[in-house]
């Protein structure tokens, strides 16, 4: 009985393989990558480019499209981009039509994104929310509606980086929330435009180390956040608790942060290059073993694991 069973479950496997490994005639069709001043953008846009694609790279700062810019050959655009501002996008589609022309835009990545403050949820406010959401969220909302038009002209594809903490809330603050959205925004998305022959895929990175995650920037953040508390929650919490908390923020992002941005931009191109790109990515070790098993847990098994290795306040209910 299972010797059947086995070797169906082989023979399935090889024929995803292969399958999984069909790739498209390779071309010069055009890709727009948000938030290529550095990290997985300016990566991804710097090995298309190499490839033959026309890449089309917005980034947020003059230094960093000139740095792209001169690491790139003649096919690479670059164009300023602030994904949270309407007119800036609407600009930026404007432009990607007059690069295009009638060929369409094959490819859109939505990469551009931000940490924001990652700490208990009481200490934070509701601008806190709204600017990292307003990046992560709102900002690919507002580029892919703008793009559409031009995706479907083409019958391209849409990859939309998430992260593992849109399947796995483990901290406070605005990032998972923002990324649990846009996760939900492109299973819709995959859903309405599979009929026009858009493709929709979804990277959810592990940890990775990117200016996203520099511990330096993350812990500035929160210690400033504490800072502006009232002194009644400071007393609430005690200044053991942040100190904790920090160290455990250290403890966690050098375990598990990957140097290696290769694992991710193989991740885009394959969602963008491949005959049949998958729904879902999952690059890093840490994606795989840990927070993609975990999710799957249930919530008070997660939850009790969460709150062990958190520290508590100082004036917890016992």
């Amino acid at each position: 009985m299972w010797l059947p069973l086995l070797l169906g479950a082989l023979v399935w496997g090889v024929l995803w393989l292969l399958r999984d490994q069909q790739t498209l005639p390779r071309s010069d069709a055009f890709i727009f990558i948000t938030g290529c001043d550095s990290g997985f953008g300016r990566l991804l846009a710097l090995r298309l480019d190499q490839q033959g694609f026309r890449v089309l790279a917005s980034c947020l700062t003059p230094a960093g499209a000139e740095d792209l810019q001169r690491m790139a050959s003649s096919r690479l655009h670059t164009i300023l981009l602030d994904v949270t501002d309407p007119q800036s996008v609407q600009w930026a589609a404007k432009w990607v039509k007059t690069q295009v022309g009638e060929a369409g835009l094959f490819g859109l990545v939505n990469n551009a994104g931000v940490a924001g403050i990652i700490g208990p949820t009481p200490w934070l406010t509701w601008d806190d929310f709204h600017r990292v959401l307003s990046v992560n969220t709102l900002g690919p909302i507002g580029v892919t509606l703008a793009l559409l038009p031009l995706l479907q002209e083409a019958h391209g594809r849409v990859v939309n980086v998430t992260s593992v903490l849109g399947r796995l809330a483990a901290n406070g603050g605005g990032y998972c929330v923002s990324k649990f959205g846009l996760e939900a925004f492109s299973d819709s998305l995959r859903r309405d435009m599979a009929p026009f022959g858009v493709r929709v895929s979804i990277v959810e990175p592990g940890f990775f180390r990117t200016p996203v995650t520099n511990l330096e920037s993350l812990e500035g953040a929160l210690q400033a956040c504490w800072a502006r508390l009232p002194s009644a929650m400071q007393a609430q919490y005690g200044e053991a608790f942040l100190t904790k908390y920090l160290k455990v923020q250290q403890c966690i992002m050098n375990l598990l942060c990957d140097p290696d941005l290769t694992k991710v931009s193989r991740c885009l191109e394959h969602a963008l290059t491949a005959r049949h790109p998958r729904t879902r990515y999952s690059p890093g070790w840490d994606a795989k073993l840990l927070w993609l098993p975990a999710s799957y847990l249930p919530a008070s098994l997660v939850d009790a694991v969460l709150t062990w290795v958190l520290p508590k306040p100082a004036q917890a209910v016992s």
